[in-house]
């Protein structure tokens, strides 16, 4: 039987039946080279220096998530596979989820955030911790650790915190830092509150460097500032050497901002973002995005990555890139079998596939990401083509019926008069009108 995500890789030579399994390319010499090659590195501390020291044993690195929301989304992804990067090339991770700094939000460019009960934030640890736990290895030599900054900051007082970490730092260099020059340049300003972020970050790095021998952080180019609060102030209380590696900011082609869709975020919560929309996510990437993409969420080799920008310059009606980039993401974030589930979906809905056969819950899922409707009992295919939008009048329903140029859960309508009945599993329909353009229908029950 053949695997059933191999259709989506046919024709690629070396592309295997399964996902990558996690590894770095064996023809870069050293993890730096590699990094830099799929453009994670925008900017850093000083870069020989790095290149040495992650060529040299094994040394303790970390990067932060703040608990703002329930889940991590696709900006997140790019430092959890840097972290997973750097582990795989023998280095220990350190995940930290701010229980402190999550109660105080780094600062926004246009205005403050909204603070969340500690309740909340608390209930967020435990699903980003829960997250993170997923994306990197706690076995072995190198394995990782989750940590929580509440733990050490919830014990200081602030008369302490002002004495021991708020002498080291000077206004005029805090002023400097471009998210908070951004906010006092800004109708809102800035509240003492989210200025003290960096502080708190940078007592982060010294604590782990401190507990851990922690020397390296990561993080978004748009975190540089908090990144050197934190190298600054290890060198100003421990006369020691830190780095940073700031990633940049993922952006399309065009400009527009990467991983948001109509305001909606890509989530990596099955919950909160299905795993046939980040499928879809995906598979529409523009060809000229598709390679960067590959490049910094795979882990395909180089050669691998070479073959498919090659296929996207000769063959882009292929999109092979994109449907393995949206495969190789899709499984890595939610595994193998919820990603052949959304490949099932995704080509039923487009006439490659049998709709009945998909499990209900998937269908529902995929049903939703497209225009629907929720109809009566016994609702006509004209009445139900209004409702979902496939057509503005009862008169251009008839008319597209007429024509031959609508389906029912893959069956053509032949007679103006047919019922939606809901028979696809889960009680639903898919109506498609012409050869692309689809909608569910939920029957109410």
């Amino acid at each position: 039987m053949q695997h059933p995500l191999a259709d989506n890789l046919a024709g690629v030579s070396n592309a295997p039946l399964s996902t990558t399994v996690p590894a770095n390319d064996s023809s870069f010499d050293n993890v730096w080279d590699e990094i830099v090659w799929r453009g994670l590195v925008h900017v850093s501390t000083d870069q020989e220096a790095l290149r040495t020291l992650l060529a040299g044993d094994p040394i303790t690195y970390y990067c932060g998530f703040d608990p703002t929301a329930p889940s991590l989304h696709l900006g997140n992804l790019v430092q959890l596979l840097l972290l997973r990067r750097l582990q795989l090339a023998g280095h220990k991770p350190l995940g930290l989820v701010g229980g402190s700094t999550g109660l105080v939000g780094d600062p926004r460019p246009s205005a403050e955030r909204t603070l969340n009960t500690p309740e909340t934030v608390a209930k967020w640890v435990g699903d980003l911790r829960a997250q993170v736990e997923r994306f990197l290895s706690f076995d072995g030599d190198n394995a990782a650790r989750m940590v929580n900054n509440l733990d050490w900051t919830a014990p200081l007082s602030a008369i302490d915190f002002l004495r021991e970490i708020g002498k080291h730092y000077r206004v005029g260099t805090m002023l400097k830092k471009d998210a908070v020059a951004a906010r006092l340049n800004s109708e809102a300003g800035i509240s003492y509150t989210e200025f003290s972020y960096q502080i708190l970050q940078g007592l982060d790095f010294l604590e782990l460097y401190r507990q851990y021998d922690c020397v390296m952080q990561t993080g978004g180019s748009d975190q540089w500032g908090n990144l050197t609060s934190g190298t600054d102030l290890i060198h100003r209380v421990e006369g020691a050497s830190a780095h940073a590696i700031g990633t940049p900011l993922i952006t399309n082609s065009d400009g527009t901002k990467f991983g948001k869709s109509e305001g909606n975020a890509i989530w990596l919560d099955a919950e909160m973002c299905s795993p046939y929309r980040m499928y879809q996510f995906w598979l529409n990437t523009d060809d000229a995005d598709v390679i960067s993409r590959l490049k910094v969420f795979t882990f395909l080799t180089r050669a691998q990555i070479e073959e498919y920008e090659q296929l996207v310059e000769n063959e882009p009606f292929r999109r092979a890139a994109q449907k393995r980039l949206a495969l190789e993401v899709t499984a890595f974030v939610h595994g193998p079998e919820a990603t052949s589930a959304a490949i099932a979906a995704s080509d039923a809905l487009f006439g490659q596939g049998d709709l009945a056969a998909l499990d209900a819950a998937t269908l529902q899922t995929a049903l939703e990401e497209l225009p629907n409707a929720t109809i009566p009992v016994d609702t006509g295919i004209l009445q139900a083509l209004v409702d979902t939008g496939l057509v503005a009048s009862i008169s251009e329903g008839r008319r597209a019926v007429a024509q031959g140029g609508v389906s029912l859960d893959g069956v053509k309508v032949a007679d103006e008069s047919t019922v939606v009945t809901g028979s696809l599993p889960g009680g639903v329909s898919v109506l498609r009108r012409g050869k692309k353009t689809l909608a569910g229908v939920f029957i109410e029950r």
